[in-house]
């Protein structure tokens, strides 16, 4: 799989932990001081370059010669992929470091804690890891960033935006490092790449011309819209619910879901920042999440003020993703045509007898006659087409059925899941949840869903048409 063209990248996450310090002999212990100096004096090794950045946060390190890769004009022509040298990577951590601040509500001025340094290496392959190491000393944190000198500039802002996260929430940490969710790095690491943006990477030259470098550049504008890529991606397939956005796997960090997980952590960080202060709940978050083992006790600790329990904050997400799609499937279907469509969908065919001698008949009956009364294969059978059914329709109803819709699914996706025999599926706050008694889990599906069928009965009331006379 070529991963070099995807927009997000696993990028491995490093913390040496906080110990007794090991006794060294004293010739390793002279080589170690003797290390030290080097780096106090920028690393000017033979054959390697270095700068500093402006405000002496960033210590960049790298060969004076680049990488035959960063050579091959496929690359030197390919404006997704950034080339580091290191005088332009001091000012292109500097560049993200003030957008982020931005989008955090950080002060420009803000002192940083603890130094970053970056350390670049000829690269091989255009699909090599970036390595944050996160170390903690007597007095502080110190981070060590390796990269390759050419890489793709999704995956250089996304490693970028994870160490100076990091650096923002270890500053009240003690020994232990903050775990920063995969989701915050990615929809922010997003968010700086978006069109409308500052440009915050700077590339080597393509080429010099009378004395002065040249590099080719692309830019999209589309109107301005922040979110114009997610909605691209979105188009065809639904945002993430809350399950996959928050216990992302690999395949779906490297961007190989097409992208979904990236674009559906945009919108999740986009609209969190929109509320009435988003960015001071996550600055609290990141602040919190040293002190907890998981980030979501942060998470709720920070966002008490708009979501009270967990379940709201599943609800408020699954209301945003709807909206979101309504604007990206085109016209919805009158209410009356929604109406019929989803009462179709919601109503099973099935071969009833009403006395034990009499013939069968054809009838129409609710799901919850269909989970009473059917073995769980043709429950299963039934159910997931009806899951399929409700999936392919839920953007084109009219938006009161259409929240509906994505509450029926949630309640069947759910059961079958629990009816399955297989583990049950973790939720954004229980990555390891407990199988359900089955008594428990039928009474708990059928009082969801007579609810549900309460509720819509009221929404298809108010969507009739007035009648002529009135």
């Amino acid at each position: 799989m070529n991963r070099s063209r995807k927009r997000c990248r696993v990028e491995t996450f490093k913390r040496r932990p906080a110990s007794t310090p090991p006794r060294f002999p004293a010739p390793i212990l002279l080589l170690a001081l003797l290390w030290s100096q080097l780096v106090c004096a920028e690393f000017s090794l033979p054959g390697m370059n270095s700068a500093r950045s402006v405000s002496g946060q960033f210590i960049v390190t790298g060969p004076k010669r680049a990488s035959l890769l960063a050579q091959q004009p496929q690359v030197a022509t390919n404006a997704d992929f950034v080339r580091l040298e290191p005088a332009l990577l001091a000012v292109s951590a500097e560049r993200i470091k003030a957008a982020l601040w931005h989008e955090l509500g950080v002060p420009a001025n803000a002192p940083w804690r603890a130094p970053i340094s970056l350390a670049l290496h000829p690269a091989q392959s255009l699909d090599e890891d970036v390595t944050i190491v996160a170390q903690h000393f007597g007095r502080g944190w110190d981070y060590r960033v390796a990269l390759p000198d050419v890489l793709a500039r999704a995956r250089f802002v996304r490693a970028m935006t994870g160490v100076l996260l990091l650096e923002l929430a270890n500053r009240s940490a003690g020994g232990r490092s903050a775990e920063i969710p995969a989701w915050l790095v990615d929809g922010l690491a997003q968010d700086l790449l978006a069109p409308g943006t500052q440009e915050v990477t700077l590339s080597s030259p393509d080429r010099t011309v009378n004395g002065l470098g040249e590099r080719r550049s692309v830019r999209f504008e589309r109107g301005v819209d922040p979110l114009a890529g997610a909605r691209r991606v979105l188009s065809g397939r639904p945002a993430l619910t809350f399950a996959p956005l928050s216990w992302p796997t690999d395949a779906q960090l490297a961007g190989a879901d097409g992208g979904v997980y990236c674009a559906s952590a945009q919108l999740f960080v986009s609209r969190l920042l929109a509320l009435g202060d988003g960015s001071a709940g996550l600055r609290t978050m990141l602040g919190d999440l040293p002190r907890y083992y998981n980030w979501q006790t942060a998470f709720q600790r920070a966002f008490a003020a708009d979501f009270a329990t967990p379940l709201d904050v599943e609800k408020w997400w699954a209301l945003q993703t709807l909206a979101f799609a309504a604007h990206n499937r085109g016209p919805t279907w009158r209410p009356e045509v929604s109406r019929e469509q989803l009462d179709e969908i919601l109503a099973v065919p099935a071969d009833v007898r009403f006395a034990s001698n009499a013939l069968p008949a054809r009838a129409v009956i609710p799901l919850q006659a269909v989970i009473r009364n059917f073995d769980f294969a043709q429950q299963a059978r039934i159910l997931q087409g009806r899951l399929r059914d409700l999936e392919a329709v839920q953007f084109r109803l009219a938006p009161p059925l259409a929240a509906l819709a994505a509450e029926y699914r949630a309640v069947l996706d759910h059961y079958l899941a629990r009816r399955s025999g297989a583990r049950p599926r973790p939720t954004m706050w229980n990555k390891h949840p407990q199988p359900e008694p089955l008594k428990l889990l039928l009474r708990d599906t059928l009082k969801k869903l007579d609810a549900l069928d309460a509720r819509r009965r009221i929404v298809e009331s108010q969507l009739q048409p007035p009648s002529s006379g009135s």
